[in-house]
Parts: C-alpha cells; structure tokens; sequence
C-alpha cells in the first residue's frame, strides 16, 4: 500500500478516535452528567474540539492530500482521499477561536435549553440562542460557496445538496401533505383518542423495546439503551453505538416508536466496517442517508400490519389486561392515527413534513438575517397556525421542543423530510428485492431486511455520494412521488379516502 496513503489512514485515525471522545462526553452531558456539570463540561468539550481542528488544519495535510492527487487508489481509498480532502480545506477556512467557541457555546446552550424547556421559558433561552446564531453566521461566512449562507451549513449534513433542490421539493411536498391532511381529518373514519392509554409500567416498556430491537438486529455487545430528554443515537465506532428514548407510563407508543426510529440509526452505526473504520470513507453518507433508515424501521416496518400480526399478541401479553379488548385492526389505525399535532417527534407521517418544512424556514431565514431571535416564537406560532391549524400556548410545546438549534445544529433540519423520501424509495426497491419480506416481516424474521439495508447502504461507506447511491439502489435519483404515493395509499386505505 502507498506509503502516504498510510500515513493519511494513520492521521485520520487519530481524528476519529478524538472525535469519539468527544461524542462520548456529548453522551454523558445528555444521559448520565450530574446537572452541576455543566460548565466544566462545556470547557471539556471546547478544549477537544480546538485539538481536533488543530490536527485537522496541520499543513502536513496539504502536503499528504497533494501527493495522493493522482495515485493509483481503489475505490475505497479514494473516497478516504476525497473525503480527507473535503474535511481538510472546510476546517482551515474556520479560525480555532470560533470552533472552540461555538464548541462551547453550543454545550452551554444545551444546558439552557434543557432548564428553558423545563420551564417552558423562551425568554431565559433566546439570548443563548442569539449568540449560537451569531456564531453560525460567522462560520457560514467562512465556508460560503454560494449566494446563501445557509447552504453552507447545509453542506455539513447533506453534501452536495442545493437550497434550491430543496426548496423545490419541499413547495411541491407542502400543498400534497396539507391536501392529504385535510382529507384525513375530514373522514369519518377516527380512531379511539384513548386507546393507546392506560398504565404501562416502565421497566415492561422497557422489556418491550429490547425484544424488538433484538429481532431488528440491534447488537447488544455493541450498544445500549439509555434515557434522555430528547431521544437520540450516537456512534462511538461501529462496536459502541448508543441509543435514548424518553418514556411515559400514560403512553408506551411514544417510547416505542422513539426506540424504533433511534434502532434503525443504531443499525446503520453497526453495520459500518468495523476493518475500515477510522477512515474518513467508513461513515455514513449524509444524515437524510442515516434519517432514512430511521424512518424505514420506524414507519414502513413498524407501523404496518405485517409486524403487529407478530407482535401486538407479545405486546398484550407484556401489558396483560391493559389492551386485552383492542382489535389488531384498531391498534394499527391507531398508530397510524393523522392529527395536527404541537409535537413534532410524536407527529404522524403526514403531518411530520409540515413540521420540518416550518423548522427549516425558520432555521434559514435566522442565518440569512431575515428573522431575528426575538421574533422568532411569534413566527414560529404563525407558521404553526398557518401550516397546521394549531398554536401552542407553551414554549416547551413549541419553539423549545427541539434540541437542534441550542446544539448549534442549524441546517440540520431539512435532512429528516429528506430521509423520508429516501426511504419510500428505498424500500420501495427492498420489497423488489427480498423475496417474501412482507412474509418475513408478519413472522417477525426482520433480519433479511437488516442484511439486505448493511450490504445496499451501510457497508458502503462514503464510497458514492446520496443521489449516487439512490440512483444505484433504485435505478433513478431521487423522486418525491415514491413518498407521495405511499403516504396516499397507505392512508387512502386507513381512512377511506
């Protein structure tokens, strides 16, 4: 093997490795941190972030990507070469002062936002908020490669994706979602507001959530199930990967499918190359790659007949007495049951879209400098009235519900409509391809699907970008009608439409 190319592997390797420690002190703060920890926390993780940049701006990298530019490289080295490349010129345009700032800033926000939510206070969080902003417009300015600010934090999670690729598919999905939303809310057919309540213990929540996520291919000396405010997943390598939910003993489908959506994450996180990690290639494409998988298990698996025809039986035995008198046939409209709802992770699948596009308008137009912090609760209550029909009358049920923008995660938003469409289309061609995967799914064999998903995505690493791989996985690039068609059949059928 070329003598630079392993010194590239050997450096990129460091950087992984300090990159995982510092996801696993991001972990910590958001599970296991006593709440006094804060500060110093955030002071931990600016130092990391400083040392990270440091190596990742070390000139020696320009000399190393330099003489790789035209070797003879396999595919897999190429892609580390050119994502080594792409890491490297984006980091030494940001000065290190503003990394370390925006590192720290950003786990100070954190701890805010988590009090501001508690207390359902916008007011004691937006001065946090202003300063995140301030500090991500100051780091778009240095990685601006377009007439917009905003597409260059974009990049960040779903390179090489256009704001006007996304503006155009988000204005031809929001009339479709809205139309769709109407039609369903005008239809006789309602399921029961109460019957996914009762009292469901915890720890049978718990029991619950680890079976399925067993049967899905989660690997349990390879990860772990924790509790956190807002739900996430976070790999520290494809042999340590790390999922929350957040329970309620009213409600056990919240937790559920929060463990379904961050398991089918988990998977993409294991079913990296655990030989090639360290290397830049060996991740995941873009986050709407990631948020498809998610999305997959969450909806098109999860929320189908097929899979309670194998677990809603386990699911009345775990909770003996409380679902005795449900029918298969009313729990799964039930949990396919479309409301304008305040909560955009407990949202159906028609009505999440509306909820992301609201964020994403909002997210950009504060870059931009068109919406100011102070303004934001009132427009977010607007877009919420008008995309809708419904206005919180809490911040905690509105514009602090996330945790995204208090992480300094702006531009991250649009990936989760984008992981929907991702995933209609995937799946769409998975049912082409598995032979009888509607059959295994309703006798609860979910592995075929898991190896089918870790050999068409996750093995693959960054060897091709999202739209190639769509392409290469369904034969087109990416189409919204996949998503429309699913989403109008699916309901059409649930609601007589």
């Amino acid at each position: 093997m070329n003598e630079t190319y392993q010194s590239l592997i050997k450096r990129a390797q460091e950087l992984t490795e300090l990159g995982s420690i510092l996801q696993t002190l991001t972990w910590d703060q958001e599970t296991m941190m006593p709440s006094r920890g804060g500060p110093f926390r955030a002071r931990q993780i600016a130092t990391l972030a400083g040392l990270c940049h440091q190596k990742l701006t070390d000139p020696a990298w320009g000399e190393i990507l330099e003489r790789l530019k035209d070797a003879d490289l396999d595919l897999w080295s190429r892609a580390t070469v050119r994502e080594m490349r792409r890491q490297h010129e984006k980091a030494v345009r940001v000065p290190e002062e503003l990394v370390r700032e925006l590192a720290e800033t950003a786990s100070l926000g954190y701890e805010a936002w988590v009090k501001a939510r508690k207390e359902s206070d916008f007011s004691a969080f937006s001065p946090w908020l202003e300063k995140i902003v301030r500090l991500k417009q100051q780091e778009a300015r240095c990685l601006q490669f377009s007439d917009s600010l905003y597409e260059a934090l974009l990049d960040h999670y779903e390179p090489e994706m256009k704001i006007r690729k996304v503006d155009e598919i988000f204005a031809f999905l929001r009339p479709k979602l809205s139309s769709l939303l109407e039609k369903i809310q005008a239809s006789n057919r309602q399921p029961s507001q109460d019957l996914l309540q009762g009292n469901f213990p915890l720890h049978k929540q718990r029991a619950f959530g680890r079976d399925v996520l067993t049967a899905m291919g989660f690997e349990w000396d390879a990860g772990r199930l924790d509790q956190s405010p807002h739900p996430f997943c976070t790999g520290f390598s494809p042999l340590d990967v790390r999922i929350t939910t957040r329970y309620s003993e009213k409600d056990f489908s919240s937790s559920l499918f929060g463990i379904l959506h961050e398991g089918g994450h988990a998977l993409y996180e294991q079913g990296l190359d655990p030989e090639r990690y360290g290397s830049p290639a060996c991740d995941a494409i873009s986050l709407g790659i990631h948020e498809s998988q998610s999305r997959l298990w969450e909806n098109q698996v999860a929320r189908s007949k097929p899979f309670w025809q194998y677990w809603f039986p386990r699911l009345q035995q775990t909770f003996a007495g409380q679902l005795d008198q449900v029918s298969l046939e009313d729990f799964i409209h039930a949990i396919n049951r479309v409301q304008a709802s305040l909560i955009r992770v407990d949202a159906d699948e028609v009505s999440y879209g509306l909820h992301v596009i609201l964020r994403y308008g909002l997210e950009k137009s504060m870059i931009e400098g068109d919406l100011e912090v102070q303004d934001l609760e009132a427009a977010w209550n607007t877009k919420m009235r008008e995309y809708l029909g419904i206005v919180p009358s809490r911040s905690a049920e509105g514009v602090l519900q996330d945790t995204h923008w208090s992480q300094g995660l702006i531009g991250y938003f649009p990936t989760y409509l984008l992981g929907n469409l991702y995933a209609a289309q995937i799946f769409h061609q998975a049912k082409k391809s598995i032979p009888n995967l509607e059959e295994n799914i309703r006798e609860g064999k979910l592995m075929p699907l898991r190896e089918w998903l870790r050999e068409q995505i996750h093995r693959r690493g960054k060897t091709m970008t999202a739209g190639e791989l769509i392409e290469d996985i369904s034969g087109e690039f990416l189409r919204s009608n996949y998503f429309v068609d699913y989403l109008e059949n699916k309901f059409g059928e649930i609601y007589g439409l």
